[in-house]
């Protein structure tokens, strides 16, 4: 059996086993190493996924879906066409796809999966991840934190002992920091930080900005399909500062041409607050870990979004040196998964390492305080697991019932750094009954359980009694029953999913109606006259005459996309 490595991305996902020369990616249908997480729904209903999907997300934004990643363990809702998908769900997608082609191209089943996650995630969207994996059909028994796998992927566990590293991860959707430190044959994570909401889409949505105000035109004033258009603009865009000063980005809007000049040190004033939220969570890192920014002895750079100039600048002049980029940035997570699939399979290369990880985010409860006059006020937060705890960690805590005759102790399950209650995460609650006494008398002792996946477990004992209860968070967001689970999964086998065979084809029509629409006069004519006789070739069923049509078709739109597929 092959344990699998997953990189989960909010951009792009990715795929790896472990050999005996290393980390491997596994490519794709297309012989791609990054899987773009779109899903789309085309109009035979069929669900796409990958980079087809993503070329339709541009013409038809309405019935297709990205960056879902974002909003893991919420109840939000993704409509489709006429499908309705919540996150973890289109993410389920994503992972089947990824687990499909590893079994094609290891010519076995694959049933087991190390999946990342970021660093910074809560505990339900850890669950929900656990939970998009059983919904693909894989068992994830094992989640390992973004900046973990990319020092995985580096080879650092085997550095010199007492050596500290930054991970700076931008991915395009989240942001993570974490120091490690490596001490005899330990990796320990020593503090973690970051911003769910923070990435390279954003970077990417200030280009779209710039674009429309230079044109006079807001953001409200225009379709869902025309911003599409412009958003691929500007990702090209963006990643043309590579080897530009000057970039010059020009899209449709309402069939208007428009076209505007920026230049690099434009576009970095306008997202010096893009950057400053970068600083805030390395600073808390930092901090946390009781350090410097001299005792941090390296730094990777990790996620896509770290390619741009402006963020290695940015972290250049942060830390005063230059980082790590001998692995590609796309890839190095999902390689780093696959190290971690090897320890998680106790593979004879890795049975001396130690990993260790910490708990993101401070874990506690609401209790009363008792004011100088004598009165209690409730809804004061009672941290049990701080954060950047070393985990796996239990730690309890003692608490005591305040008025007399007092029948129940509320536990209120919250996460977050806020003293006051309500300023925090709620994810759950039980209530606890004990014996009716005096104020004081009856306690309950709270047990906080945090495991190597980041999933938290609460269990209370009544100290009068010994009774005890363990929580099930119903209230947590996102939560599925088992029930809820298999229906969902025998829900999803029933999608009609397109075709692994037919895929190149498929891209082909959907580049084609993508071109179609950008394009103008003689050129568009010539498109649709190139789709439609392709769409005459594949009703002959001749996989030879097939072949041959989508590889010229190919090279007329590689020439007519000049800009490249980003």
């Amino acid at each position: 059996m092959v344990n699998i490595g997953i990189d989960l991305g909010t951009t792009n996902s990715l795929v790896s086993y472990w050999t005996e020369k290393g980390p491997v990616i596994i490519p794709n249908s297309f012989g791609e190493s990054l899987t773009p997480s779109v899903v789309s729904v085309d109009d035979n209903g069929e669900i796409l996924i990958g980079k087809i999907a993503k070329e339709r997300q541009i013409t038809h934004p309405e019935a297709s879906a990205s960056i879902f990643k974002r909003n893991m363990g919420s109840k939000k809702v993704y409509r489709l066409s006429d499908k309705e998908f919540l996150p973890e769900e289109l993410s389920a997608l994503i992972l089947k796809t990824l687990k499909e082609d590893a079994e094609r191209f290891l010519g076995v089943p694959v049933t087991e999966a190390v999946v990342s996650v970021p660093a910074y995630f809560s505990d339900s969207q850890r669950k929900a991840t656990q939970r998009a994996g059983e919904l693909a059909g894989l068992r994830v028994e094992r989640l390992v934190t973004e900046p973990t796998a990319a020092a995985l992927a580096y080879g650092l566990h085997h550095a010199k002992s007492d050596t500290k590293f930054l991970v700076f991860d931008l991915g395009g959707g989240t942001f993570d920091v974490s120091i490690l430190e490596l001490f005899d044959n330990i990796m320990e994570v020593r503090a973690v930080a970051g911003d769910n909401y923070l990435g390279g889409e954003d970077f990417t949505e200030v280009l779209a900005a710039m674009f429309l105000k230079h044109n006079n035109k807001r953001r409200d004033e225009i379709s869902e399909k025309d911003y599409s258009f412009l958003k691929k603009e500007a990702e090209v865009g963006k990643r043309a500062f590579s080897e530009n000063k000057v970039i010059n980005l020009s899209s449709k809007i309402d069939g208007e041409s428009l076209s505007c000049e920026i230049s690099l040190e434009d576009y970095e004033k306008n997202v010096k607050n893009l950057l400053n939220r970068l600083r805030t969570p390395v600073e808390r890192a930092l901090s946390d870990a009781s350090l410097k920014v001299s005792d941090i002895d390296s730094i990777l750079l990790v996620g896509g979004a770290t390619k741009l100039p402006t963020i290695r600048t940015f972290v250049s002049k942060l830390f005063g040196k230059l980082a790590y980029v001998n692995i590609n940035p796309d890839e190095v997570v999902a390689l780093g998964a696959g190290v971690q699939a090897a320890l998680k399979g106790k593979d004879a290369a890795f049975k001396e390492i130690i990993l260790t990880d910490v708990c993101p985010y401070t874990l506690g409860t609401t209790v009363s305080v008792r004011k100088s006059h004598g009165q209690y006020e409730s809804g004061h937060f009672l941290p049990i697991i701080e954060r950047n705890t070393t985990i796996p960690a239990s730690k309890v805590e003692r608490l005591y019932t305040v008025y007399d005759n007092q029948k129940l102790i509320n536990v209120e399950i919250l996460q977050g750094e806020s003293r006051l209650s309500k300023d925090n995460i709620y994810l759950g609650e039980l209530n606890v009954v004990v014996p009716a006494a005096l104020g004081g008398e009856e306690a309950v002792d709270v047990r906080y359980t945090y495991d190597i996946n980041g999933i938290l477990e609460v269990e209370t004992t009544v100290v009068s009694t010994g009774v005890k209860k363990t929580v099930v968070i119903e209230k947590n967001p996102g939560y599925m029953t088992k029930q809820e689970v298999a229906s969902r999964i025998e829900s999803l086998a029933s999608l009609k999913i397109h075709p692994r065979e037919n895929h190149e084809n498929k891209l082909i029509l959907t580049r084609g109606e993508r071109l179609f629409e950008e394009n103008l006069g003689l050129v568009r004519q010539e498109i649709g006259r190139l789709i439609n006789e392709f769409e005459e070739v594949l009703e002959k069923q001749d996989l030879r005459e097939i072949n041959d049509a989508r590889n010229k078709i190919k090279e007329i739109f590689d020439s007519m996309d000049t800009k490249g597929d980003f």
